[in-house]
C-alpha cells in the first residue's frame, strides 16, 4: 500500500500550488476540492440532496450549486454548514477512497483536504500530515486576488478555520509559503525524497 500524506492549510496558503509541484515529481494527487466541485455541478451526485435540504433558491440557472449564495449562508449559519457537510463529506470520502485504490502504483499519494484536521474520517486515511503555512496577511491578499472577496469576509473565513498554531502543532511536516515559488519548489523536492524513502522502507 502506498504512503498517503494529507495536505492541508488555511485558505490561501497555497495548497493547490504545492499539490501541483508534488504531481511534477510523480506523486499521486487527490484533490477533495475538485471532487466537491464535480459533486455540485449540474447533475452532480450531491445536487438532489442539496436541492432537498436547501431549496431551489441555492441552485444556479445552469443547474449547479450557487456557490456564492451558499458561502454567504454557511458562514452565517453553523447549522446550515453542518447540513451541507453532512451531504458532501460522505460522497467526497467515497470518491477519495476509489482514487486511493486507483493510485496504488504511485510512489506515494498526496490527498489535499482543507478540513483534514477537523475531519476524523479523512484523517484516518493518511499516515502523515503536511501543513502549508504562511502569514495571515499573505493569505488574505492571495484570496482577495483570486476570489475578489472583501477583506472582512476573507478574515471571517480564516477566523472560522482551525487556528494556525494548532494546525502547526498537529503537523508532521511543514512547508513555508511566505517567500516565493523557488523556495516552495525546493521544499517540495526535499519532501519528495523523504516520502519516496519512507515508501521504499515500508
Amino acid at each position: 500500500m502506498s504512503l498517503v500524506v494529507g495536505l492541508t492549510g488555511g485558505i490561501g496558503s497555497g495548497k493547490s500550488t504545492v499539490a501541483n509541484l508534488f504531481a511534477q515529481h510523480g506523486a499521486g494527487i487527490i484533490d477533495t476540492d475538485a471532487l466537491a466541485h464535480r459533486l455540485t455541478q449540474r447533475d452532480g451526485a450531491a445536487m438532489d440532496a442539496i436541492r432537498a435540504a436547501f431549496g431551489a433558491n441555492f441552485i444556479a440557472e445552469q443547474g449547479q450549486l450557487d456557490r456564492a449564495k451558499m458561502r454567504v449562508l454557511i458562514f452565517a449559519d453553523a447549522a446550515a454548514k453542518q447540513r451541507l457537510e453532512a451531504i458532501l463529506h460522505p460522497l467526497i470520502l467515497t470518491q477519495a477512497k476509489v482514487q486511493l485504490r486507483q493510485l496504488r502504483d504511485r510512489p506515494y499519494i498526496i490527498i489535499a483536504v482543507p478540513l483534514l484536521l477537523e475531519s476524523p474520517s479523512f484523517r484516518q486515511l493518511v499516515q502523515r500530515v503536511l501543513v502549508v503555512d504562511c502569514d495571515e496577511n499573505i493569505q488574505v491578499a492571495r484570496v482577495i486576488g483570486r476570489s475578489h472577496l472583501p477583506e472582512a469576509e476573507v478574515r471571517s473565513i480564516i477566523a472560522q478555520q482551525m487556528p494556525r498554531a494548532e494546525r502547526l502543532r498537529q503537523a508532521d511536516d511543514i512547508i513555508h509559503n511566505d517567500v516565493g515559488l523557488d523556495s516552495l519548489a525546493e521544499q517540495v523536492a526535499f519532501l519528495h525524497e523523504h516520502y519516496s524513502g519512507m515508501q521504499n522502507n515500508n
